[in-house]
């Protein structure tokens, strides 16, 4: 990636998981590697789109981005693994977080819009021939689930304040409120968007009533001609088109994510690939604030 150097995105990353982390987890650890090392490199994995085994060649011939880590040697693949598979969704949001307040913040904005939207991650590195030859032989397309990555996107800043990642497909309506109250602990929220795919009115009701934000969501579900109330029939009849416009902006996340990092969420279990999807997220936050320190010592 041209705009942030390997190197630059490494500091970054130790500085953060130092952060929120312990340098051990318990007085016997071998106190070979620190848990924010172990860490900054996963970050480093989902930033080039590396494997394990590819982290531990690429680190072993980068001795800048050794020195980068403090690293005195290379960990081995299976510790990097066995080091992702204790980490928890609690962990990755404090780190996250923790990229949220170091983003630098203009103090003429009094709220934020946020954007809320999910999409569809590729479980591993299957070839798509082989995906062709299955649906050719069988009956049909073939059942496939995938991993759903869904956020919550500060518009203007274009950062991450909020994220999971869940199997799908699957109606995420309700997933809306706890992955907005996550957010709302970090930014002050004034105006939620979201697509037809969270329309509910409890979700109107909870963004306007708990956290007093204005909600636009399209009230797309059911046919044109039911009878609707309360903030769902608002929006069918004065939909703030303008503004809704604003929520594209999240699409352009998704699509910088896939083009400049990675698509994928590789693991052969559902709790591995939530954890890459989680670090693919906080990889992201890293590189955006890396982006924009960068620009305000430029300017």
């Amino acid at each position: 990636m041209a705009e942030v150097g390997l190197v630059t995105f490494a500091g970054e990353a130790l500085a953060i998981a130092q952060a929120v982390l312990p340098a051990y987890s318990n007085r016997f650890s071998k106190h070979t590697f620190t848990q924010p090392q172990l860490l900054a490199i996963l970050c480093l994995m989902r930033y080039e789109d590396w494997t394990f085994r590819e982290a531990e060649v690429r680190l072993r011939e980068h001795q800048e981005l050794r020195q980068a880590l403090g690293l005195g040697q290379v960990p081995d693949y299976s510790t990097l693994y066995g080091f992702m598979r204790r980490l928890d969704a609690t962990l990755l949001h404090q780190a996250l977080a923790e990229t949220v307040r170091r983003f630098p913040v203009d103090d003429t904005d009094q709220g934020r819009i946020v954007a809320v939207d999910g999409t569809g991650l590729t479980p591993g590195s299957i070839s798509t021939f082989f995906g062709k030859r299955k649906r050719d032989r069988g009956h049909g397309l073939p059942w496939r689930y995938w991993l759903k990555w869904l956020v919550v996107v500060d518009v203007k800043r274009r950062l991450l304040v909020s994220q999971w990642a869940k199997r799908g497909p699957a109606n995420d309506c309700a997933v809306l409120r706890p992955l907005l109250d996550v957010a709302a602990q970090l930014v002050p929220v004034q105006t939620v968007l979201a697509d037809a795919e969270f329309d509910s009115e409890r979700n109107h009701e909870h963004i306007r009533h708990i956290h007093a934000a204005q909600s636009v969501i399209p009230a797309k579900r059911g046919k044109r001609t039911w009878q609707i109330k309360g903030v769902r029939a608002e929006m069918r009849a004065h939909f703030p088109r303008d503004l809704y416009r604003q929520r594209a902006l999240v699409e352009s996340v998704f699509s910088a994510v896939k083009r400049k990092l990675s698509s994928r969420a590789p693991g052969r279990s559902l709790d591995t690939q939530v954890l890459q999807a989680l670090l693919l997220g906080l990889a992201y936050n890293i590189y955006r604030l890396r982006l924009r320190l960068a620009y305000v010592l430029w300017a």
